[in-house]
């Protein structure tokens, strides 16, 4: 496995990490004994980056990840997240930056992972009511603790970074990023490498779609959260379909799959950036892993990026409410 490191000051990682927010929610049934059998897979190909958050489940995804990694600590690097607040019953209740709450959460994942440190621990959304710099001061009054290895931060506008690094250095920003969410070209990816930060790539593929393999609506389940999805609903499903069948073909060509294409592309936009795309399944597993050994030349990502141009996608990337909690 390849291996980048996570900011100036961050762990070594493998270049592509492992999301695991589908493994408890959002996309479908659950399956936990398949999702732990998963991550042991991934552990011995080499993948060591695993993503987390409190609120996936809620609150279940952090208990598996500590089950599949019992007695393997040391071979992983660990991130979750604090931020977006839920309760048992699944309700959400906003966002929340405030110093105890950040102390709390904290607590309550390190008993959940069952671990006594947290590698990277990220804000998951910015608080508006509390200034960046009280939030990240008590975020750094963990590390102090040792409690919690790095910081990181999810969507954050540059101006938001620079604040937050300056209070404590910032090892990694995690944003979405992919063929058909290109914004943080304009300014964030340049932003990170000045800072010697990370840039964590989410839904590096799409959330499934740029993958090709969902080919109607009606592929999507009943309880999976990308049917609220503007860019799978109505009309821009299919416009967005019909870009995705054009990167499929270039794929073809060159005798790899779509998704490995898309997760190439993502690689090869800086070697600060780590994509953490997410599954359920051993093959597709497999199939990411390999895009790590893919080199995609100039003119292939010029080819690339004529079928699926910067923009291209159909409809915004989540619905009105949750784009208001972007880029803060």
């Amino acid at each position: 496995m390849q291996m980048r490191k996570l900011g100036s000051r961050g762990p070594l990682v493998s270049s592509i990490g492992l999301g695991c927010m589908g493994m408890s929610e959002f996309y479908g049934a659950a399956d936990e004994d398949a999702s732990i059998a998963l991550i042991g897979e991934a552990l011995a190909r080499g993948l060591n980056f695993f993503d987390s958050a409190d609120m996936y489940g809620p609150f279940t995804n952090e208990i598996l990840l500590g089950k599949a990694l019992s007695g393997r600590r040391n071979d992983a690097v660990l991130a979750t997240k604090f931020g977006i607040v839920r309760d048992d019953q699944g309700g959400w209740h906003g966002v929340s930056g405030r110093p105890a709450y950040v102390k709390a959460a904290c607590e309550a994942s390190l008993r959940r992972l069952k671990i006594d440190h947290i590698d990277v621990y990220y804000q998951h959304r910015i608080d508006p009511t509390v200034p960046i710099e009280e939030t990240i001061g008590a975020m750094a009054d963990l590390v102090r603790e040792g409690k919690v290895r790095h910081l990181g931060m999810s969507e954050a506008a540059p101006a938001t970074l620079r604040r937050a690094h300056r209070e404590h250095p910032i090892t990694a920003l995690q944003t979405e990023f992919s063929l058909w969410s290109r914004d943080p070209e304009q300014e964030m990816l340049a932003t990170c490498r000045e800072l010697g930060v990370a840039f964590v790539a989410y839904s590096p593929l799409g959330r499934g779609f740029l993958t090709g393999s969902i080919r109607r609506f009606d592929d999507l389940a009943e309880d999976d959260f990308r049917r609220n999805s503007p860019r799978f609903m109505g009309e821009n499903f299919q416009r967005n379909l019909d870009v995705v069948d054009k990167v499929r073909e270039l794929a073809a060509a060159r005798g790899c799959t779509a998704a490995q294409v898309g997760l190439a592309w993502v690689l090869a936009q800086g070697d600060h950036i780590v994509p953490i795309p997410g599954t359920t399944k051993l093959a597709r597993l497999i199939e990411n892993l390999g895009a790590a050994e893919l080199v995609l030349s100039t003119a292939e990502i010029a080819a690339l990026e004529a079928v699926a141009p910067k923009g291209f996608a159909a409809g915004e990337r989540y619905p009105e409410e949750r784009m208001k909690m972007l880029n803060l």
